[in-house]
Parts: structure tokens; C-alpha cells; sequence
């Protein structure tokens, strides 16, 4: 059943009578696809891909609030236009941006879209996104180099001498077994 809006509401108000789905009714709500620089605007990105961030997860959005200083949960919810439904990709963060007198929790963020900006900003910062980076870049840097390796025009691959050893010896244990 829906409610309607009554401006005496608080925004961090909790009522014994209000089912659990209610209690953080006036906390806005941050999906991971907001700031996710692979989504385009139509699967509902909302900031351009440059201050977005690649792939983020609601746990690191979480993190970022709470260290910020803001009042925030997370739910098992799915965004509507996300179409794979894997664990990964649910997760939806309430915060609560304004106090019950209608005043900014932080006035450096006194809107969604600022606390948006801020984490893209912020979130590319954390020590779990720096170990992905930099793991990202080595692999990155030998696929590339191994690659070049090997290859000629027609889409054959001729292999090296110690690689037509190591098939011949796997091909010996399996006729073997």
C-alpha cells in the first residue's frame, strides 16, 4: 500500500508500526550501475564514464559512506535494467543524505549527484581496487607480449621446440593411461 507524502515525516524516523521495507523510506538509494563506467546511460549509468568507475560493487560503495561519515545500508536488491542476475551485480545501498530538520548529514554533499562524484572519486582509492590494478596491469603487459609470440598470417601458429616437447611428452602419458 502506498503512503503519501506528509512533510512532518523525519528522515531518519523508526516506527514500530512500519514494515521493515519502510523504515528508511526517505534514505536515497545508490545502485553500483549509477557509477559504473560499462553501463551506458540507457542501462542507468547517471554520471559520464570519466567519473565513473570500472565494475564497482555495492560493498565498496558501503565502505566509502561509512567512511565518509554517512548514516548508510545495504540490501539484497537488484537494479530493474540490470539483466544478468548473479550475485555480484546485486546490492543497493540506502543513505541518508539529509537530517530529520531537512539539513545536509554533510554539507560537502548536499545532493545524490555530489555524493555520486565523490565516489568515483573515492572509490578507485581503495586498497582492494589497488591490488586489482596493479595484478590487472602485469597481466595485461604479458598477455600482450606473449601474443606477438609465434604468430603468423593465416591465423597459423607455429610453436617452439619446447613446446612440441612438452605436447609430445603429454601425449605419451596419455596413451599411456
Amino acid at each position: 500500500m502506498a503512503q503519501v507524502w506528509n512533510p512532518s515525516k523525519k528522515h531518519s524516523e523508526f516506527a514500530s508500526n512500519m514494515i521493515f521495507n519502510n523504515l528508511f523510506r526517505r534514505w536515497v538509494c545508490i545502485y553500483p550501475v549509477y557509477i559504473n563506467s560499462k553501463k551506458t546511460l540507457a542501462a542507468g549509468r547517471k554520471l559520464t564514464k570519466e567519473k565513473c568507475v570500472e565494475n564497482p560493487t555495492a560493498h565498496e560503495i558501503l565502505d566509502v559512506l561509512l567512511a565518509t561519515g554517512f548514516n548508510a545500508r545495504l540490501e539484497n536488491k537488484l537494479h530493474p535494467r540490470e539483466r544478468s542476475k548473479e550475485m555480484p551485480y546485486y546490492g543497493r545501498v540506502r543513505v541518508q543524505l539529509k537530517q530529520d530538520d531537512g539539513t545536509p548529514v554533510r554539507p560537502d554533499f548536499p545532493t545524490r549527484d555530489s555524493l555520486l562524484l565523490h565516489l568515483g572519486t573515492t572509490i578507485p582509492k581503495l586498497k582492494s581496487r589497488q591490488g586489482k590494478q596493479a595484478s590487472g596491469d602485469q597481466s595485461s603487459q604479458s598477455s600482450a607480449s606473449s601474443s606477438k609470440k609465434g604468430k603468423v598470417s593465416y591465423g597459423k601458429q607455429f610453436y617452439k621446440d619446447s613446446d612440441v616437447s612438452s605436447l609430445t611428452k603429454l601425449l605419451d602419458v596419455i596413451t599411456f593411461l
